[in-house]
C-alpha cells in the first residue's frame, strides 16, 4: 500500500493572501498527522508565493512523520535544505509565472547541476527524490545522478479529457513505474492526483509513496481536513 504525503503548499497560499498568520500550515501538519498522514510535504519556492522559511523551521522541529520539501536546485534554497534537513528532499523544476509545477525535472540537461546538488543533500543526511517526466532515460539519468527515488509526474494522467487517453498514460506510467523500480530506485507518483482518479495509480505495483495537495486541501474546505485526509487513505488502501 502506498504511503500518503499531503501537500499542506495551499494552507499557506490562503494566509498569504491577506499576508496574516492564519491558517497556519503548521496547524495543517497536526491535523493531517492525526488524520493518518504519512508525510508532509512542502514547496519552499524562490519568490515565497506560499510557504516561508519561517513555516520550514517550524515544521522541522514539530512533524513526527516524514518532511518531504520540494525545492528549486535554486543555491539559496540548498543552503536552506541543508540547515533545516528534512528526512527528504525532491528536487522540481520551478518557473515564477507558472502556477503549479508543469512538468517534470529535465535531470539530462542539468546533469551536473544536480549530481552537485544531490551529493551535498545526502552528506547531510538527506534522502533524494527527483520529479521527472515518465520517460525511460530521464529514469535511467535519475540513477546515475545518485537519486535514491523519483517521483514520477502524473499531471498527463490527470489531465486526460477521455477515458481511453487516460488509460494510455496509466499505461506509461505502469511501464515507467516498472523501470524505476529496475534501475534500484524507490518508486514515488504525484501531480493532480484526486479522490476520483488516484486509486488506478494507487495500484500501480512497487508505488511505495503518492504525494497529493490540491484536492485534499480543496476538500478540506468543505468537510475539514481530518475527513479529507482519511477518505484520501482509504481510497489508497484499498
Amino acid at each position: 500500500m502506498p504511503q500518503l504525503g499531503v501537500n499542506i503548499d495551499h494552507v499557506a497560499t490562503i494566509r498569504q493572501a491577506r499576508r496574516t498568520i492564519e491558517p497556519d500550515p503548521v496547524w495543517a501538519a497536526s491535523l493531517a498527522e492525526l488524520a493518518g498522514a504519512d508525510g508532509i510535504t512542502i514547496h519552499l519556492r524562490e519568490d515565497r508565493r506560499h510557504i516561508q522559511d519561517r513555516d520550514l523551521r517550524v515544521l522541522r522541529d514539530t512533524v513526527q512523520v516524514k518532511l518531504n520539501l520540494e525545492m528549486a536546485v535554486a543555491e539559496e534554497i540548498v543552503g536552506i535544505a541543508i540547515d533545516a534537513r528534512p528526512e527528504q528532499v525532491t528536487l522540481v523544476p520551478e518557473k515564477r509565472e507558472e502556477v503549479t509545477t508543469e512538468g517534470g525535472l529535465d535531470v539530462i540537461g542539468q546533469r551536473d547541476r544536480i549530481v552537485e546538488v544531490t551529493q551535498r543533500l545526502q552528506a547531510a543526511g538527506i534522502e533524494v527524490s527527483l520529479f521527472i517526466d515518465p520517460e525511460d532515460d530521464q529514469i535511467a539519468a535519475s540513477r546515475e545522478v545518485g537519486a535514491s527515488a523519483v517521483e514520477l509526474h502524473t499531471g498527463c494522467y490527470a489531465d486526460a479529457t477521455s477515458a481511453d487517453a487516460q488509460a494510455a498514460e496509466l499505461v506509461k506510467l505502469t511501464a515507467a513505474g516498472a523501470l524505476v523500480v529496475e534501475q534500484g530506485l524507490t518508486l514515488h507518483m504525484g501531480h493532480g492526483l484526486t479522490y476520483r482518479n488516484v486509486v488506478p495509480v494507487a495500484e500501480i505495483p512497487h508505488v511505495s509513496e503518492l504525494n497529493i495537495g490540491h484536492s485534499i486541501i480543496a476538500r478540506a474546505v468543505l468537510v475539514g481536513l481530518d475527513s479529507a485526509v482519511r477518505e484520501m487513505k482509504t481510497l489508497i488502501s484499498r
